[in-house]
């Protein structure tokens, strides 16, 4: 036994707030590390105490295990938990910190080093019978092999993953991928294996001891995914659950048998792609405690964290192996915009609301709600890190119970500043194939984003009417008893406020008569409208008969406009603009603050439609900026390296006659 009386989370965000919430409910002290951009983060004042890592990237921080295991020292942590991500499957930094006396939260160094690398782990796998697919060198891919998918040898999130469906397109996805696995995890080495675009994502969770126990704590399904990340998470698997319980018992046995095969101790994850015949075939294990594991905890009624501490302990598993009950789903709710090709954004959180939350970053009860969030009300959305901002877990009797439950809860959330996928998790987990339990990992290229959407949120005109009448409340502020706001006794002209959702703007025009809110024209679709009353927070207004609420929230020059139908948010469009702000014709401008990794063109060079120009890296992932026509690139203001912010101009590119492209 080696006791555990304070412990260092090598992490940020909602990982490490998870993993302070079971070392506070035992009664140990919790320290917590942060780079220069997390330094009023909510883990950092939720721990007993905190240590700086100098920097903001990741290199020069949470991947610097030198700085992290001093930290523990200083702070008098004796042992180390590594979330995920960072450093968590990095067998020298696992080897370095039993060397320091300190114990290390997790699997074996060994065992990291064979299953961290998807390389390894599918040669040793396949030597335990396990059925995996072919691994192919990137330099050996022919016609024969497309399309094929490049991943990452190290890590997991997604990152560093691409589809590549022609040879004319493997060097660059190669070298893309490359870039942003070394970036993410310090290993630019990278592998491909054939690509199966309609599949299921089914995983077992798996817990072993130092004494020979090995647990396989249910499956679950992730195969919603966009980017190869997941998006919505559940347990138990519905492919499992439409097939039988056979393939249950044989998806466990191989995560067990996977486990033995590397003499495994502490929580891991097997994955693996399944289809609908109930055939499956090993992908990777992940050697550590995964994003999604809160559903696993609903459904058994464990603490994982709590059983991690107890293995690295040397405590040993005892009683029966738990099994799932109920039906529990999570979905991560990430600064991004969905439509926009799935863009990470940022900004600072100006208001961050869920309802209805029973529990946090614990298990919750039947028909209960759980929060797991990295962000409050105040925390400021970076570049640097994921742009996931919290999980939210519904946890019911039934599979369609907890989809409409967390479906409900996330429509009434209120998260502004940041533009968030909340809208498409709706419109995710109340969509037929979903609850049909058919949903494979082509969902998103089968039902794009703003198709998905389309219908679903507050019609934009109808937003902007009302952020108009809320802003005019906001202006005037509180009337006299019994004084209609606007009210003139002459007959006046209509007053105008304009409001952009994209690239589209509203201009409303409205005036107050003798019978209320007067409109030189309804917005669209809209036949008769009345104004009931009219607030800075809130408008409730009869629309075709129907009384409707919207609650209204404000930051800098934005208006959210929140209903039970749906949500816009919507930009104040100034009445005069700087003439002195325009840019150049033609001008391509970064869609983020980001790091420009890599320029693909030079100034006079002809360029067409759709072509790559230059690589960002913003929140460890990459992002192509392509030219928007054929045209000439007049000017090129940046280079490799360079830091930019959103709408940094970067390239300028002309057509044929000079004029813009």
């Amino acid at each position: 036994m080696t006791p555990i009386t304070g412990v260092l989370v090598a992490n940020r965000g909602e990982i490490a707030r998870r993993i302070f919430a079971t070392c506070r409910r035992r009664g140990l002290a919790t320290v917590a590390v942060f780079a220069d951009p997390d330094a009023d983060s909510p883990h950092v004042r939720e721990a007993d105490c905190a240590v700086r890592l100098p920097g903001s990237a990741p290199a020069d921080t949470y991947l610097r295990g030198d700085l992290i295991i001093e930290a523990a020292r200083l702070a008098g942590a004796d042992a180390i938990h590594p979330g995920y991500g960072f450093l968590a499957e990095n067998a020298d930094f696992a080897r370095r910190v039993r060397e320091a006396g300190l114990t290390w939260i997790g699997p074996d160094p060994e065992a990291i080093e064979v299953m961290g690398s998807k390389i390894e782990s599918k040669r040793r796998m396949a030597a335990a019978g396990l059925p995996v697919l072919d691994l192919l060198d990137p330099s050996a891919v022919t016609e024969d092999h497309l399309p094929v998918l490049v991943k990452a040898s190290a890590g997991g999130g997604g990152r560093g993953m691409r589809i590549v469906r022609t040879l004319a397109d493997l060097e660059g996805a190669v070298a893309s991928a490359a870039r942003e696995a070394g970036a993410a995890f310090g290993d630019p080495t990278v592998f491909c294996e054939p690509y199966l675009p309609a599949g299921h994502h089914v995983e077992v969770q798996i817990l072993a001891d130092a004494h020979g126990t090995i647990w396989a704590l249910g499956e679950r399904e992730c195969s919603l995914q966009r980017r190869h990340q997941k998006v919505i998470e559940e347990a138990p698997a519905p492919l499992v659950d439409r097939i039988g319980d056979g393939l249950r018992k044989r998806l466990l046995a191989a995560g067990r048998d996977a486990a033995a095969a590397v003499g495994y101790r502490g929580a891991g994850t097997v994955e693996f792609l399944a289809d609908d015949a109930g055939d499956f075939w090993f992908l990777e294990m992940n050697t550590r405690l995964q994003v999604e594991h809160p559903v696993t905890e609903c459904v058994t009624g464990t603490d994982l964290v709590g059983l991690q501490l107890d293995v690295a302990a040397g405590v040993a598993l005892t009683g029966p192996e738990p099994a799932m009950t109920g039906h529990a789903i999570e979905a991560r709710l990430y600064a991004e915009s969905p439509a926009d090709d799935w863009r990470p954004q940022t900004g600072t959180v100006v208001a961050f609301d869920v309802p209805g939350v029973t529990a946090r970053f614990e298990r919750a009860g039947l028909d209960g709600i759980r929060l797991d969030s990295g962000v409050e009300r105040g925390s400021v959305v970076g570049t640097h890190y994921d742009a996931m901002l919290a999980k939210v877990v519904a946890y019911a009797e039934t599979r369609e119970a907890a989809a409409r439950q967390l479906a409900a809860v996330l429509r009434g959330a209120r998260v502004h500043g940041v533009t968030t996928n909340r809208d498409l998790l709706v419109a995710s987990l109340l969509h037929s194939d979903f609850l049909a339990g058919t949903a494979d990992t082509g969902f998103y290229a089968a039902h794009p984003p703003a198709a998905l959407t389309a219908g679903t949120g507050l019609e934009p005109a109808l937003g902007a009417l009302i952020a108009a009448l809320a802003d005019a409340a906001f202006e005037r502020g509180p009337l006299l008893p019994g004084v209609a706001a606007g009210f003139r006794s002459i007959p006046v002209g209509y007053r105008s406020r304009r409001y952009a959702a994209g690239e589209r703007e509203f201009e409303v025009r409205y005036r107050f008569g003798r019978s209320g809110l007067e409109l030189a024209q309804n917005p669209p679709g809209v036949a008769t409208l009345a104004l009931v009353d009219a607030a800075a927070d809130r408008v409730v207004l009869d629309v075709d008969g129907v009384r409707r609420a919207w609650a209204v929230g404000r930051f800098d020059d934005r208006v959210v406009v929140e209903g039970p139908r749906g949500s816009a948010e919507l930009r104040r469009v100034p009445r005069f603009t700087d003439p002195s702000s325009p840019l150049a014709a033609g001008a391509l401008v970064a869609p983020m603050p980001g790091t420009v990794v890599r320029v693909g063109v030079r100034v006079g060079e002809a360029v067409v439609a759709g072509q790559p120009l230059i690589w960002l890296e913003a929140m460890k992932m990459e992002h192509v900026v392509h030219a928007p026509a054929a045209g000439t690139v007049a000017e090129l203001p940046v280079e490799a390296g360079q830091q930019v912010g959103q709408g940094t101009p970067l390239a300028v590119v002309t057509g044929a006659d000079g004029a813009d492209a």
